[in-house]
């Protein structure tokens, strides 16, 4: 069982977007998979329509089991996670080992359930678009990151960079490709080779409550998730 966390301070990123759809392209290649929103904003739960009558904050203060929060494979966030002090032991999510992943849906901000996210994980994926203001967020959390890795949880892995809402024709997109790629190098991670292109249908599954391949199967959207599922999958990359 692996945990990966997705993660990036800034909003707009396809975190959650990735999280869900990454999730259903895993469950399709045969793929156990426990999908927990750590998100005080509940963007996730809304999107799959959760119950939230057991949530992952009810698990962190030890008001019910981890089992007892688990509906359809997905753990539910509520507004209180907002509320977490430093001494919450997030290891309890690493006892559930019959999953072959967990993926943690993290909040846009570089707070106490992100670190605490990050401390438990064995991968991250980060997601970003292709812009300043992106890159300059990433510097910072991958300084976050070799912190982490330093004090905390020295197995973490930063598994990739994820490009979203990508369009590969403009200037910038390459530039940005460019300046990653080294920045890549430096920490023995990559871009991933997938980039998931903007595409109005993960918007429109969005609004939807839906994942992309319940809502466009044959969409770019659907066709990037899938690959970047035998991406993360591919344990020589």
């Amino acid at each position: 069982m692996k945990i990966i966390s997705i993660i990036n301070q800034k909003g707009g990123v396809g975190k959650t977007t990735t999280a869900l759809n990454l999730s259903t392209a895993l469950r399709k290649k045969n793929k156990k998979i426990l999908l927990v929103d750590l998100d005080p904003q509940c963007n996730l739960s809304n999107t799959v329509n959760a119950t939230a009558k057991n949530n992952i904050y009810d698990v962190l203060t030890g008001k019910i089991s981890l089992s007892e929060a688990i509906e359809a494979d997905f753990i539910s966030s509520s507004p209180y996670m907002a509320n977490l002090n430093n001494k919450t032991q997030f290891t309890i999510i690493k006892s559930k080992t019959d999953y072959d992943y967990i993926i943690l849906d993290t909040p846009p901000s570089l707070d106490i359930i992100t670190l605490n996210a990050l401390s438990i994980s064995d991968n991250i994926i980060i997601t970003t678009t292709a812009d300043a203001y992106s890159l300059q967020g990433i510097n910072q959390l991958i300084t976050t990151i070799l912190a982490i890795k330093q004090k905390r949880n020295p197995n973490i892995k930063i598994k990739g960079i994820l490009l979203t809402r990508f369009i590969a024709r403009t200037v910038i997109s390459k530039n940005v490709i460019t300046v990653l790629e080294g920045l890549t190098k430096q920490l023995g991670t990559k871009v991933f080779n997938t980039k998931i292109r903007e595409c109005i249908a993960l918007r429109e599954a969005q609004m939807l409550n839906k994942d992309i391949f319940s809502y466009a199967r044959y969409s770019n959207g659907a066709f990037d998730y899938e690959k970047l599922a035998g991406e993360v999958l591919d344990e020589k990359q």
